[in-house]
């Protein structure tokens, strides 16, 4: 069978965490429509008879402002050096400019074969589409990809196509992976990944930007059959945490309440969910406190 890791870059909000999701058949990363949700790498295992790809999902790569943002730029730049291919997503949807340039360089100059993803095609007619393939498989920035395949991760149109493409990069080898392992991430980050969507779901303006969560605690409740977590939910700014907290807290009742909703029917068992709502200026540039979420407690 193909065996392998690729590598999957791209520009925020190209869809990436989607269509690894749309891949591997389950859902292995938070999604949103909002830029930058994906954070760190994602490990997330796709299988088919014949070959399995382990992905690696990764920041979109943008010009950082903050220390956090470096921190993400590097997770992203450091998986290509390790991957036996690379999966480069872009929108259909969005003109291409110098920032999917500067990531289509980073892509030829790791050595590895490069599929080009053209996704959100379902947002475009067909008689759009067709010129914008044609320009990319014309364009220098472009030209020299081992394959361009137009795909559409909300839809699935050509998700099984985009697979066999990937496979067909990949050595010959044996599984690397047990059959129902599907994830690395620990089951406490899934937790407050989960939060984290919640509340990119259900807020505007800076808060998606501005925004943390911290795991404190996930133990046993009263009710042994209630796993009871505690988390807190970081903002830069006391305007930020009205937003989050909601006229009579209810803005926190709804994120809580869905995340809670998720986290059993994904995981299987009963949660409580305790959040509540810190101000810690300008936590983006904070190192000591980017260390703590680098080391899994988000």
């Amino acid at each position: 069978m193909r065996v392998g890791e690729i590598a999957v870059v791209g520009r925020p909000n190209a869809g990436k965490s989607t269509l690894v999701n749309a891949l591997v058949g389950e859902k292995v990363a938070i999604v949103s429509d909002k830029p930058q949700t994906t954070r760190s790498r994602i490990l997330g295992v796709a299988r088919r008879p014949d070959a399995e790809i382990a992905l690696v999902d990764t920041p979109g790569i943008h010009r950082p402002q903050y220390r956090m943002n470096s921190a993400m730029v590097r997770e992203a730049t450091d998986a290509l050096s390790g991957a036996d291919g690379i999966l480069f997503v872009v929108d259909a949807a969005e003109e291409r400019g110098a920032g999917d340039a500067a990531v289509a360089g980073l892509c030829r100059n790791a050595g590895t074969p490069v599929v080009l993803a053209v996704n959100k095609i379902d947002l475009l007619k067909k008689d759009r589409l067709l010129p914008i393939l044609a320009a990319l498989g014309g364009d220098p920035v472009y030209r020299g990809f081992a394959d361009l395949v137009p795909v559409s991760a909300r839809t699935g149109e050509n998700v099984d196509r985009l697979f066999a493409v990937l496979a067909g990069r990949l050595p010959e080898g044996d599984a690397a992976y047990p059959a129902d392992f599907l994830t690395a991430t620990p089951e406490t980050e899934w937790i407050g990944e989960v939060i984290r969507e919640k509340l990119l779901e259900r807020t505007r303006d800076e808060i998606p930007f501005a925004h943390a969560v911290v795991i404190e605690s996930v133990r046993p409740g009263a009710d042994p059959d209630i796993t009871v977590v505690t988390a807190t939910i970081v903002v830069e700014r006391e305007g930020q945490k009205g937003i989050v907290v909601g006229k009579g807290g209810a803005m926190i009742r709804s994120i809580g309440q869905a995340a809670r909703e998720e986290l059993e029917r994904e995981l299987g068992r009963r949660f409580y969910l305790e959040l509540t709502v810190r101000v810690q200026p300008d936590w983006r540039n904070d190192e000591r406190f980017l260390s703590r979420l680098r080391g899994g407690k988000t």
